[in-house]
């Protein structure tokens, strides 16, 4: 790695970095002749001189080139589309319709013409140009503001589809894309602009890349991308990047092939690189089949769960129905999974273009089998379903219909293709349709070590193509790890002698050891371990193995699991901001527990999900009526009216609201219309994706695939406050343990580090670390009370990053139930039983005046605004609020202080130790705050102010500051002659640039200004003549980051 980095470029200023990229794009697939300080109307007129030249046929524009009236309705299209995710149906249409408005053209005149825009599959090919634009120039929302330049831009067809800012070598990638969303609030990516599709941020050392989250959208670091080669290393130098990412063909290929219009979430999304190489595996798989024979084995892609198989799957799909390589693309799910999250995600993905042909109707189905339209190419049906398409019965394929069916090229695509239950039903599907070619996708495929039937899913579909396990995902944070707990509620001792007594036929230890026989039994059976172990190839019992099911159906353990799950929910959920999944055992146990949390009186809101169907075996009564009790409770809940008829369409409900889709998309802010815990057996622990689910509780046995399907219901990626997904597990709590580590043998690849986060006792421990090393940095600084930032750049930089690695091992802490109140804790050790104890070396305080040095590093000290540094600043740090640090031993200092200094006969010592024990105390403050602190106390020496009964330190503080700000007000209003009341209400509303003009406001407040005043003041600080339309500009940039940053002391 380290000769790697040392071949990187460094560049020390980002001109030259720019310069270099721009150089080296072109000989990358890009055109030779760079566009240079382009503003937007200038690419306007490039992008129509592109469409007059790839559209002058008679038919189209008919040789005469576009008027400005024609640019400006493609425009309006574009206006009104406004989204990306919109805009990306635009381009990828293919073409735009627009009036002629051309006298010139007598043909057409005042008629409607199409004109091909981009053509997704001309890659570097046909008409298809790819220009660079260096330092393009944005309009920003006011007219007031600087124009602003980005770095680089990259046309398709003359449409600005890639945008690319650039930090020079030493300045972290957060600042480019800081830079980027900074634009983005400006309103500059809008207009001609708004057809970004993909920003890249870049330094010479480090990419991401991201789908333009667009004007209702929100940026979201978690979903910013490294590029990565074919076996998941990630690529970072930025020659490669340019060589890769970058280059056509695969730019081209980005924009047309591998961005998804997810209408689902009402969000533009892109492609990871793990996706792009499994969707273009199985294409060009699929590309290169000779029809002719009968090779059904296509092969798998291993991608792990929770990466997005769903979205690759479909674009594998998509691409091959649209190649024309295959006549039909059948992809195939479970009958229960095509009911509830897969379908409306396909769906979703799908563009005008393309048509996802539904069925659960047999003729229906093999109708569209049958049918040659283009709209009837991609279908989705269960495999349950196709299994069963020869039952004539319901309308299915005749002898006929199946010898028509051999002369068409089908493809079919199976997701979650390691499931048992799809062992039979594929092989009659392959016999069905002998010529057919099989994909599967998985994130849990079926190997050696746990082959069913014999058989694994390389037999079935063949070679693996593609592999992104779940090692891989949690190294790129794009899956979380794991916190898994094994909860005991039987002491390990007393199921052992239990175990012991039974196995030598006596009822207690006496009786035992009163015989010789039953004695050598009973010891035998104490030393066996809790769970069992292979040696040589043979299974040893342990002692979990002898207890029967039954022990687990007491009511002493299940009411240890509820109470344990209703003590720790708070913590574990962030007070129900997260929602869990219980997955019990059985049915009967799921009606059980369900009837258990009732009984326990929580205010928590659940429901339970299982297979619904009354037959007449045992125990049909008990299911029958737990069914109506959980529905009719379902139905008050939440105002619904479902039946056990309808408890599919309840199903459909569940997963809404667990995963916040429409119509719950905004159920955040409605927390009643939640569900906070839903009870399983078997459902909804594959294939159902939700980032808002963090807890998984089991009391239930489950081994490899299953295990990993299980655990990854709480490994989708949410930001800060959900860093791992948390497991607890009750039944055979020691045999699940070694199932847990064997199964994460199997599916990371070979690549365990990182899997499991690390415990309480560690991420404490790492807290002292990190705080001593903190620490280490503000004396060696000379700063020993954290009054304020040490001044060296490095040294800020060094705060920057073991702050932000402090605060991580503090959430973890914190959801493992760490808290400010209590600072000691004991453990003890798991293989000895050795107890020790961890103390955190930081209280809360001092936690809150780091994090107000941190929220420091990237605010001017002056005027309180942001500005550019060289360390990474990590946003949701800077929102976390201190206000509430605590003021009340402050208070007491300051009282004693004056105490003592209106005290006769107080000696100077004395007075000097208490004002240090005073000043000690001011770290807390910010350093503005810091500044009227010690103004006050000076006043206060001098007499210029006597101590009011009270009145807290505090008070003083904030009523300083308020004159002084009213002060700023005052005198920015006097040199500007703005209206004084105006300018304070709006300081007061605490706008940000997103807001500021809101109503007009800010304009109304510009509107107010005194310009020849103003003129006057700017004149003298500059010291030369201005011009009168500068001075408007002035007057905006001046008032504008006076408002934002809370004011600041103008230069008079």
């Amino acid at each position: 790695m380290s000769d790697r980095k040392e071949k990187i470029m460094a560049f020390t200023s980002e001109a030259e970095f720019e310069k270099e990229l721009v150089r080296l794009l072109p000989s990358k697939g890009w055109e030779p002749v760079i566009l240079k300080n382009c503003t937007e109307e200038e690419l306007i007129q490039n992008w129509a001189n592109i469409l007059f030249e790839n559209n002058r046929s008679i038919d189209r524009l008919n040789d005469y080139p576009l008027t400005k009236g024609e640019m400006q309705q493609i425009l309006e299209q574009i206006a009104n589309l406004r989204t990306p995710l919109m805009l990306n149906g635009f381009i990828n249409g293919g073409s735009v319709m627009i009036k002629r408005d051309n006298p010139d053209d007598t043909l057409h005149f005042g008629k409607e013409v199409s004109l091909k825009i981009y053509d997704r599959r001309e890659i570097a090919a046909g008409q298809s140009r790819y220009q660079i634009v260096e330092q393009p120039k944005f309009n920003t929302k006011s007219p007031m503001l600087n124009k602003r330049r980005g770095d680089v831009m990259l046309l398709i067809n003359g449409m600005p589809v890639i945008h690319i800012e650039l930090k020079k070598s030493g300045i972290p990638v957060s600042q480019a894309y800081n830079q980027i969303e900074k634009y983005a609030h400006e309103g500059v990516f809008t207009g001609l602009f708004s057809l970004v599709q993909i920003f890249v941020a870049m330094n010479p050392e480090e990419t991401v890349y991201f789908a333009n989250p667009g004007p209702d959208g929100k940026f979201n670091p978690d979903f910013y991308f490294h590029w990565a080669d074919f076996n998941n290393e990630p690529i970072n130098d930025w020659q490669k990047i340019a060589s890769t990412l970058l280059s056509i063909p695969m730019a081209h290929q980005l924009i047309g092939f591998y961005t998804v219009a997810d209408d689902l979430d009402g969000t533009l999304k892109v492609m990871r690189s793990y996706q792009y190489f499994a969707a273009s595996a199985i294409s060009d798989k699929v590309a290169k089949i000779k029809w002719e024979g009968n090779e059904q084995l296509g092969g798998y892609i291993w991608h792990t769960t929770g990466s997005g198989k769903t979205m690759t799957s479909f674009k594998s799909a998509q691409l091959i129905a649209a190649s024309n390589d295959a006549d039909k693309v059948v992809f195939l799910m479970d009958r229960i999974e095509l009911g509830t999250q897969s379908l409306r995600q396909y769906r979703g993905f799908a563009d005008d273009a393309d048509s996802v042909q539904s069925t659960e109707n047999t003729g229906v189905l093999v109708s569209k089998l049958k049918s040659n339209s283009v709209t009837d190419t991609l279908i989705v049906t269960s495999i349950q379903k196709m299994s069963n398409i020869k039952d004539e019965a319901e309308g299915g394929m005749t002898s006929a219909d199946i010898k028509l069916m051999q002369a068409k090229r089908i493809v079919f695509i199976v997701d979650e293709c390691h499931r048992s239950t799809f062992g039979d039903m594929l092989y009659i599907i392959k016999q069905t349709f002998p010529k057919a070619v099989f994909f599967g996708f998985t994130g849990t495929p079926i190997h050696e070590e746990n082959q069913k039937k014999k058989t694994t899913t390389a037999m079935i579909f063949g070679n693996e193509l593609h592999r992104y396990s779940i090692a891989d995902g949690i190294r790129d944070k794009n899956v979380l790890g794991f916190d898994p707990y094994k909860v005991l509620t039987f002491k390990d001792q007393d199921v052992r002698v239990q175990i012991a007594l039974a196995a030598a036929k006596a009822k207690t230890v006496e009786e035992a050891y009163a015989d010789k026989n039953k004695s050598k039994i009973f010891e035998e059976y104490m030393k066996l371990p809790m769970a069992g172990y292979y040696e040589n190839g043979d299974y040893i019992k342990g002692i979990e193995d002898y207890l029967p099911d039954s022990q687990y159906e007491t009511e002493e353990h299940q009411n240890g699991v509820v109470k344990d799950i209703i003590d720790n929910w708070v913590c574990l959920s962030h007070n129900s901001k997260f929602h869990a999944i219980f997955a019990t055992n059985s049915i009967h146990e799921a009606i059980q527990y369900y009837r258990l949390f009732k009984r326990a009186g929580t205010n928590l809101k659940i429901t339970a999900l299982f297979d619904p169907s009354i037959d007449n075996n045992g125990g049909a009564v008990y299911k029958e009526d737990g069914l109506v009790e959980i529905i009719s409770d379902y139905n008050e809940l939440y105002n619904q009216k479902f039946t056990i008829p309808t408890f599919a369409a309840m199903k459909k409900d569940i997963a809404s609201r667990l995963a916040h889709k429409r119509p719950y998309a905004h159920i955040a802010n409605k927390p009643e219309e939640q569900i906070d815990l839903l009870i399983v057996v078997d459902q909804m622990l594959t294939g159902f994706d939700s980032k808002w689910i963090n807890t998984l509780y089991m009391d239930k046995m489950l081994k490899y695939e299953n295990i990993i399907q299980a655990f990854s219901r709480t490994n989708r990626i949410f930001g800060p406050e959900k860093p791992f997904g948390t497991i607890k597990y009750y039944r055979r709590p020691h045999t699940m343990e070694k199932r847990v580590a064997a199964a994460f043998k199997l599916y990371s690849g070979d690549k365990p580090l990182g899997l499991f986060v690390n415990k309480l006792d560690i991420n404490l421990e790492n807290l002292n670390f990190h705080f001593k090393r903190i620490k280490d940095v503000f004396e060696q600084a000379g700063v020993p009370d954290f009054a304020k930032l040490p001044e060296q750049t490095a040294e800020r930089a060094e705060f920057a990053r073991l702050f932000k690695i402090l605060n991580e091992s503090l959430e973890a802490a914190k959801l493992q139930g760490f808290n400010w109140q209590q600072l000691e804790y004991k453990f003890a050790k798991e293989d000895t039983g050795k107890k020790y104890t961890v103390k955190v070396e930081l209280d809360e305080k001092t936690y809150k005046i780091l994090l107000q040095r941190y929220k420091e590093l990237s605010r001017d000290p002056g005027t309180g605004g942001i500005i550019e540094v060289p360390y990474d600043i990590d946003g949701y740090l800077t929102t976390i609020d201190t206000d509430d640090i605590d003021s009340d031993y402050m208070n007491s200092r300051f009282v004693k202080y004056i105490k003592l200094l209106h005290t006769e006969g107080t000696s100077a010592e004395v007075l000097t130790k208490a004002a240090d024990e005073l000043h000690k105390t001011f770290a807390t403050l910010t350093q503005e705050e810091q500044k009227f602190a010690n103004i006050l106390l000076h006043d206060i020496q001098r007499g210029d102010v006597v101590a009011e009964e009270g009145k807290t330190f505090r008070d003083y503080i904030t009523e300083y500051l308020s004159k002084a700000k009213n002060t700023q007000v005052h005198q920015l209003a006097q040199v500007l002659g703005v209206d004084e009341d105006k300018l304070q209400k709006l300081m007061a509303l605490g706008v940000t640039d997103a807001n500021i003009n809101a109503f007009g406001r800010f304009d109304e407040l510009k509107a107010t200004a005194d310009k020849q005043k103003a003129k006057a003041y700017f004149e003298k600080i500059e010291g030369k003549k201005i011009i009168l339309p500068k001075v408007n500009n002035k007057i905006d940039l001046l008032l504008r980051k006076f408002i934002l940053s809370g004011g600041f002391d103008i230069e008079q």
